[in-house]
């Protein structure tokens, strides 16, 4: 099957993919961009997850300032090399994930790193409500497994949708950024600061 250049260009420009992997792309999916660009996607996962152990110590800082100065973060996000820190498109992630986190105040940035004791008092409300639904008890623990996937869809900044985008979540922006980097990319820390909140 023959690829047209124009298609190519297509999903070069939805994607920000180079060109040999837009064309490979779309051969294996018959011309089909929509399934182009999940295959891409899919592949963008796989490429994070090999370059997943590679250091990351350069990067940028970025803040976002929000509801006329109510709400207020910093985020720390690495990559290996300067050169792919200073890029456009590097910059332009570290600012929408803070954007993200101002919007949707996530308690941590993936599942690993939610306090503990957080998380035991979920588990906690959640198998409560399990016991007063009256349901048979066979099914309480998936009930409560359940309730928590969707506490670490809303809580983990890399599981929740992204908010320019609700399509896709943060984990596969991330995933994009480092597929078209060839770096390992990560957020490294965050903090969300609002007006009158107490600490603690």
């Amino acid at each position: 099957m023959t690829i047209s250049a124009s298609t190519i260009k297509e999903l070069r420009e939805k994607t920000g993919v180079g060109i040999m992997d837009c064309k490979e792309a779309l051969t294996e999916c018959q011309g089909d961009i929509d399934k182009a660009i999940d295959y891409l996607r899919k592949k963008g996962i796989a490429t994070a997850k090999k370059r997943g152990g590679r250091a990351t110590s350069q990067g940028q800082i970025q803040s976002y300032i929000h509801a006329g100065g109510k709400i207020g973060v910093l985020v720390e996000a690495n990559c290996e090399t300067d050169f792919t820190g200073k890029t456009e498109d590097f910059t332009n992630f570290v600012k929408d994930i803070a954007i993200q986190i101002a919007a949707s105040s996530p308690v941590s940035i993936d599942r690993e790193s939610v306090p503990a004791d957080i998380l035991a008092k979920e588990k906690d409300i959640y198998a409560s409500q399990a016991k007063a639904s009256g349901k048979p008890e066979n099914v309480l623990g998936k009930i409560v497994e359940g309730k928590l996937k969707k506490f670490y869809s809303e809580a983990c900044l890399l599981e929740q949708p992204f908010v320019k985008n609700p399509d896709i979540t943060v984990q596969d922006l991330l995933n994009e950024l480092i597929a078209k980097t060839g770096e390992n990319i990560v957020i490294r820390r965050f903090v969300r600061f609002q007006l009158g909140e107490s600490e603690s």
